[in-house]
């Protein structure tokens, strides 16, 4: 049962509800499987009293915010030769602002059960099998893995592969350039490609990643394009019921001007660990990340430390709480951005 419980909250990045989908079709050739969660969370943090106030000069309350949510998600197949398979996913989430809703996944492809699987649409870039290294809490995000390049997050116009290959997972995608447009009617592209291997150093308990991203984007006001580059590397081990995991990432990006933009070094890390005990998981993950414009002259984006526990009554239903300790400078980026948050959650996956 520990293992089983330590394996969920390594998995927590996983697609909502893929462990219990409920199969609604089956014949000899496809399925149809429906799932997805129902998410009840309240945040406790500090909000603005007038957000149009500039950050530094902000006055704040301690207020609780309702941020539940609920995905549906529908995964298909059929068999169209030996060994391969039609595939499509679709995840829409919702929330009580209905102009946050957002289609999460809409694709479609083919899965070889020898060399692995294809796909286009809205699906996941490269380097997210290798932020999940670190991204393994109940609610607290990977500081770190949540800034990587749009080309290697989850996104559309994306032409995706990965595969399996024993104790070897490789994945990478390309993202086109599209019709995409801003506010002010000017055209936007994003468009690049990223990469990333995962390894399992067999009966060890190690595991180590690689990967790398690259995309060019354009804001429609000039021609330049800017380009952006990021390396990820990881590493986890697991022993009995703990797992420690850690990330490194470097990247740059050019100003949208190249006379007066400078290039921006980032450079972040992260660390995780997690214990299983009985029906209960604790995680805990320190995240920093930093952009270097000069030799020692930085901005600090992210300095937190979080901490939670999950109880899991059974495979269907858990409850959580998470709290996070924003190491930031107040007098630097405001309250709001340096607030400390505190999150109870209950979740129903089907």
């Amino acid at each position: 049962m520990n293992k089983h419980l330590i394996a969920l909250a390594v998995a927590a990045a996983t697609l909502s509800g893929a462990a219990s989908a409920a199969q609604v079709y089956s014949d000899d050739s496809s399925s149809l499987a429906i799932g997805g969660r129902v998410e009840a969370r309240a945040l406790l943090s500090e909000q603005a009293d007038n957000e149009n106030v500039p950050a530094k000069l902000q006055t704040t309350d301690n207020e609780v915010t309702d941020i539940s949510r609920v995905r549906v998600n529908i995964d298909a197949k059929t068999q169209i030769a030996d060994g391969v398979q039609g595939i499509g996913f679709f995840e829409r989430e919702f929330k009580d602002d209905n102009s946050n809703d957002e289609n999460r996944y809409m694709y479609a492809g083919v899965n070889s059960d020898q060399y692995g699987q294809i796909v286009y649409g809205k699906a996941d870039g490269s380097l997210g099998m290798l932020t999940d290294f670190t991204d393994i809490m109940a609610y607290a995000g990977s500081v770190v893995g949540g800034t990587k390049l749009a080309v290697a997050d989850r996104t559309t116009n994306n032409l995706a592969y990965a595969g399996t290959f024993g104790d070897l997972t490789f994945k990478a995608n390309y993202v086109f350039a599209g019709a995409d447009y801003d506010k002010n009617g000017n055209k936007t592209d994003v468009h690049g490609f990223s990469t990333a291997a995962k390894y399992n150093v067999a009966d060890t308990g190690l595991a180590l990643g690689l990967g790398y991203g690259e995309q060019r984007d354009q804001n429609g006001v000039n021609t330049h394009k800017a380009r952006s580059e990021q390396t990820f590397a990881v590493a986890s081990y697991t022993v009995g019921d703990l797992y420690f995991g850690g990330l490194y990432k470097y990247g740059r990006r050019d100003g949208q001007n190249l006379v007066t933009d400078k290039v921006t070094d980032t450079q972040g890390y992260e660390f995780a660990a997690a214990y299983t005990a009985g029906k209960a998981v604790f995680t805990t993950t320190y995240g920093f990340m930093k952009d270097e414009k000069a030799h020692n002259v930085y901005d600090e984006l992210a300095n937190a430390v979080s901490v939670d526990g999950t109880y899991y009554f059974n495979s269907n239903f858990r409850t959580y709480a998470s709290y996070t300790f924003n190491m930031l400078d107040k007098n630097e980026v405001g309250k709001v951005a340096a607030s400390d948050q505190f999150v109870l959650g209950a979740r129903y996956d089907f």
